[in-house]
Formats: structure tokens, sequence, C-alpha cells
């Protein structure tokens, strides 16, 4: 019913080709062939799907989409124009998927952190270590259900790991970069990052998307995140993804006893992104925030899907998504907060706001709440609105011109949320693009 018949017949040639070419250890190569299974038989969402109601994505489905080619041609002027922030410590650079390592570098990690290729952990397929990362690779991310998911893990081949041991302390972010480049044949791209921190640990880690060219691609990709019992996790996802390009991206989370993770997805190009946020306070005590700031133009969609599990008692979770949308560009949110039976003491706080400075520009927001459990505070709510004339009239009346103060109030609408933002470099940067950024189309 939710199948495109030409596209799975085109897919499952391209896995059967897949299959004979790559070599995967043999947990490994039975969860690729589930995967497969599960994306055959449930096919691409269509809107009838209540979670994908407000987003058609039969360009994505209709489009045939093949496997990148390994860039070997691309360089570090490359990468700059692109105007990425550069954090300045340890950065691992993947172009169409696949791992460049003469792009990245890994200096200025302490000992007990290690941030490799997948793809070169899964060649060692005997060693100890290699089965340890097989054993989480597919934990979090469930396949039965969520296509893209599926799809991501059938096609298995490279990406990110990032481990850090118990007790070590991270003090520069680990930049992860992914960056697709079409040729003449839209490309699928389909990374995977997987991250592990052990007890009492501390890391900063940064996902940036980003692609070039004018034919469409689709960047689909898949992150697993383990946080140890006391651990702390700032983790940040970056969509600069080129304007013709479609990306789904979903981020499943676990979180020990008394652990902390903060995620903060900010979304800037692409023709349709969907982001997904799938977090579970697995451990009592535990702490998560998500946040999420979107600018959209033109027409272009952005579709936040986040989901946190409140399955312990005495957890937190607060959760602040801001979008600003111009011209005709339409953005889709939907978070769901469940609180579990016996996760008494719960605290949970959601917030979606968004700002249309267009007549055109659409928001669809469903914040929600599933209480199973009596001794709660839970609050969420949802506010749409344009810029304050009033204060648009008070700025201009001393001396702004009206695209200054548009910008000025358009600025001040995202600032607490940069304010979250612990990585200086994303800050400025993000901070700078706010104050150039005056979508077409306005009102006021």
């Amino acid at each position: 019913m939710t199948a495109v018949a030409t596209s799975s017949d085109r897919y499952a040639e391209q896995f059967a080709r897949f299959t004979q070419q790559t070599t995967l250890p043999g947990a490994l190569a039975s969860l690729r062939d589930d995967a497969f299974s599960c994306f055959d038989r449930l096919g691409f969402p269509t809107t009838r799907l209540e979670e994908w109601r407000f987003t058609n994505i039969a360009r994505i489905a209709e489009k045939p989409f093949v496997a990148p080619t390994t860039r070997t041609d691309y360089t570090r002027a490359d990468l700059d124009a692109l105007h990425l922030p550069r954090l300045g410590g340890p950065e691992l650079v993947f172009v169409n998927g696949t791992f460049a390592p003469a792009l990245s570098t890994t200096d200025g990690l302490p000992a007990g952190v290690r941030t490799r290729s997948l793809a070169t952990v899964l060649a060692q397929n005997h060693d100890d270590d290699a089965a340890a990362v097989a054993l989480h690779l597919g934990r979090l991310a469930r396949i039965e259900s969520q296509a893209f998911t599926a799809l991501n893990t059938a096609f298995l081949c490279d990406g990110a790991v990032v481990e850090v041991a118990s007790g070590v302390v991270v003090d520069t972010p680990i930049h992860l970069l992914f960056v697709t480049r079409s040729g003449a044949a839209p490309v699928l791209s389909q990374p995977r990052v997987l991250v592990v921190a052990g007890a009492h640990s501390q890391v900063r880690v940064v996902e940036s998307y980003a692609g070039d060219g004018e034919t469409p691609y689709l960047s689909n990709t898949v992150t697993e995140v383990s946080v140890g019992d006391a651990a702390l996790i700032d983790h940040y996802t970056l969509v600069r993804e080129a304007d013709a390009a479609f990306r789904v991206g979903s981020l499943h989370v676990t979180l020990g006893r008394a652990s902390n993770f903060s995620s903060h997805i900010i979304t800037l190009g692409g023709a349709i992104v969907r982001n997904e946020a799938r977090v579970v306070l697995a451990g009592e005590g535990g702490e998560c925030a998500l946040n999420g700031l979107y600018l959209a133009n033109g027409r272009q969609l952005v579709d936040n899907q986040t989901t946190i599990d409140h399955a312990q008692p005495h957890c937190d979770s607060h959760e602040l998504y801001k979008g600003i949308l111009g011209g005709r560009s339409r953005a889709v949110f939907n978070g769901k907060i469940i609180v579990r039976l016996d996760a008494q003491k719960t605290n949970a706080k959601q917030s979606n706001k968004t700002l249309l400075l267009s007549e055109d520009a659409q928001i669809t927001t469903k914040p929600q709440l599933e209480i199973f459990a009596d001794d709660v505070k839970c609050t969420h709510g949802a506010t749409v609105g344009q810029l304050d004339q009033d204060a648009l009239f008070y700025l201009r009346s001393r001396g702004l011109a009206r695209d200054q103060a548009r910008q000025l109030l358009t600025h001040a609408f995202a600032a607490d949320l940069l304010g979250h933002i612990k990585v200086e470099a994303i800050r400025t940067q993000l901070d700078a693009q706010l104050l150039e950024r005056l979508p077409v189309g306005v009102m006021g």
C-alpha cells in the first residue's frame, strides 16, 4: 500500500550488486538482509501514514538515485568553498559517503578516544574490536517500521565511529563532515554514525552535512548514540545541503543512569529535509535537551519529528524548536513526549515557536504528550506569528532601515536558542547568517 513498485525493483537490483561486492561480519550481514526485507515490505512512506501526512516525498521515491562513486578528486579547496565552520580540532571527512583520509585529521585527541572509519572497522572481520562495534550497530535504530532507516542499514558500508572510554573528558569538538557531490546522475549517499561514550566521560560531537552542484541527490543518514552512566554528550547536526538536495536524517539515542545528552539540529539548506530525533531515557536520573533551529525560504520543506521516551523515573527533558520561514516555504513539527508507567517524578517541557516572514509560508505543528504515570510535571505548546509591527515601527523611528529592523527582530527571535550552542565557531557563523538572511516575499 505504501510502496512504489518501480523504486522497490530498482533498489532490489542495487542491493543484489551491493551484497556481492561487500562482506560484513555474520551478525551484520544478517542485519543487512533483514533491513532490506523491511524496506521492501514498507516501501517509501506516503502521506497516508500519520507521521508523513504533511510531507510528500514522491519526488524522492520516483527519482532513480544510484550509489555514488568514490571521489578522489575532492580537495581542501572544495571543502573551503562550502564555507562550513572550521572547528580547529579532529575532523573526519567523508565524500559521497566514503572516508577521505587525505582530508581528515585526528590530531588533538586524548588517550582513550578513537575516531575511525566504519568501513575500516568492519574490514577487520575477526577482530574483537570490530565485533564490539558490530554489537552496537542497529541496536538503537530500529528497522521494522522506519523505511529510510531500513534502507540505510541495508546498504551499510561506511561512516564514522567515535568511542570515548570511561572517565575520559574530550575538550575539543570532534567534527564529522559529510559532503555529497553529484555527477550526471542523482546519487544516494548513506553514511552511518556510531557514538559510544563510556561511564563518566564527556564529549562534544558535531556532524555537518553539505553538498554542491545542481543535480539532485539524497542524503539518507542514521546516527546511533549510546550515553553511558553519568556521561555527558553535547551533539550538533548542521544541515547545509545543496538547494536541489533531499535529506532524511535520523538520530537515535539511549541514556544511562544520571547521564546528560543535548542535541542541536540546525537546518539551513535542502529542498526537502526531514530530521528525526528519538531519545530514550533508559536510566534513572537522566537529562535530555533537544534544540532545533530551521530557516527556510523559496519552496523548501523542513520536517522535524522528535520523540522523547521517559522510560525511568526522576528524568528531565527540555525541548525547544524554532523556525523562521519565508517565501512559499513549509515546515512540519511533530514532537512527542512519552512518560512510561514507572517513570514517576518526570519533568518534561516542550515548545515549538515559528516566525512567518511571508504570507505564503506555512507551518504545521503538533506537540504531543502520552503520559502513563501520575506524579509528573509535563508541559507542551506551540506558537506561530509574524514580526511585531509595533517593534518594527519603533526601530524604524530610531533610524533603522526596514530591512535592518526586520533582520534585528529576526535575530532576536532566535537569540535564546543560539545561547544553547556551546561551540563558538558554530554560534558565530550562525549569528552572522541570521543577520544576513532576509527571505524574499516578506510581510511588514
